[in-house]
């Protein structure tokens, strides 16, 4: 198995296998996809080893996007608040929403099926889910679990928080389950972009079981085990962070210098990640100007001089090639 798949932690995986989206046929499916990797249900949780997502399309060859957000929220019923391993304590012991949502900053930890942004303004926080599997049903498996488990856990830790919605960037399914309807009321489709919202005078709300030492102590613990994971990354990984700190303005040569490496040493690197300079570039660029569009503090002219283009013009081309829409309809098109 290779471990640098996008995946779930492990004891979500098996309440994946334990829901009853799944009929016996799949299960059996899922387990001889595993058997023929050496792989069964103990020795994941034995070794604390993510479980790829792609083992579902392995299993299910057809999925599309409607059939994956259904099995997402399905999982997502099974969700535990001990479900999420080195995510559990902190989950258990926060404060407040706040603290519980902060702790996606964290969820490399424990699956980089998903990577998520925040961005904070006057209406509260927004966190944006952008899937990494390279599927599109698969990223639509992983927002719809993982968003539609946060609500749940706010649930059981808050007593119900009504007023956090997630939003999802593709229609709604269309058998929408019924098991849920609290649950359903928060569920938004067609958003330009996936995120979860929290507004603003329902972050401090408090959770029943706040254990303020306890979540200090796992967070100092989190933050040690996310630099060092970091600093193992991958080098397409490496290069993309220092890509985030200003795409539009990053050579090949500067990044090459921050690594200490030739450019031609950068190309090789990053080809053998399967991927290029100009297409990491192209994603960071792209992320970027998809948040800056979503918060409304700058114009598109401002987002265009913000990001690299000489003109508006040159920004619209390239926004329209990565998202089949002008800014402008972007921008209005969120919920």
């Amino acid at each position: 198995m290779n471990l640098n798949d996008e995946g779930v932690p492990p004891f979500v995986f098996v309440q994946m296998l334990e829901s009853r989206a799944l009929d016996a046929d799949a299960v059996t499916r899922l387990r001889n996809v595993m058997s023929s990797e050496g792989i069964d249900e103990a020795t994941l949780l034995q070794h604390d080893t993510p479980a790829p997502l792609r083992w579902f399309r392995q299993v299910y060859p057809e999925l599309d996007i409607d059939q994956a957000t259904r099995l997402g929220l399905a999982f997502a019923e099974q969700a535990r608040l001990t479900s999420f391993g080195a995510l559990s304590v902190p989950l258990v012991s926060a404060g407040s929403i706040s603290e519980v949502v902060e702790l996606l900053a964290y969820l490399p930890l424990i699956s980089t099926a998903l990577r998520p942004q925040f961005q904070t303004d006057e209406q509260g926080l927004t966190i944006w889910l952008t899937g990494r599997t390279g599927d599109r049903a698969l990223d639509c498996l992983a927002v719809a679990y993982s968003g539609s488990a946060l609500l749940r856990m706010l649930d059981m830790l808050v007593g119900g928080a009504p007023t956090v919605t997630l939003h999802m960037s593709w229609p709604a399914p269309v058998a929408r389950s019924d098991d849920n309807p609290a649950l359903a009321e928060r569920l938004f489709y067609d958003a330009a972009v996936s995120y979860l919202h929290v507004p603003a005078d329902t972050l401090d709300d408090v959770c029943r079981f706040s254990d303020p030492l306890a979540y200090r102590l796992a967070i100092t613990e989190l933050k040690r085990t996310l630099e060092q994971k970091r600093g193992a990354a991958s080098f397409s990984e490496r290069v993309r962070r220092l890509l985030e700190t200003d795409p539009g303005q990053r050579s090949s040569q500067w990044v090459a210098d921050e690594l200490s490496v030739s450019t031609s040493t950068l190309k090789r690197r990053l080809s053998a990640d399967g991927t290029t300079f100009r297409e990491l570039q192209q994603s960071c660029l792209r992320d970027s100007a998809m948040l800056l569009l979503l918060t409304r503090s700058m114009s598109a002219s401002q987002i265009a001089l913000e990001l690299g283009y000489s003109d508006l013009t040159n920004f619209s081309h390239a926004f329209k090639r990565w998202t089949g829409r002008s800014p402008s309809d972007f921008r209005h098109a969120r919920h």
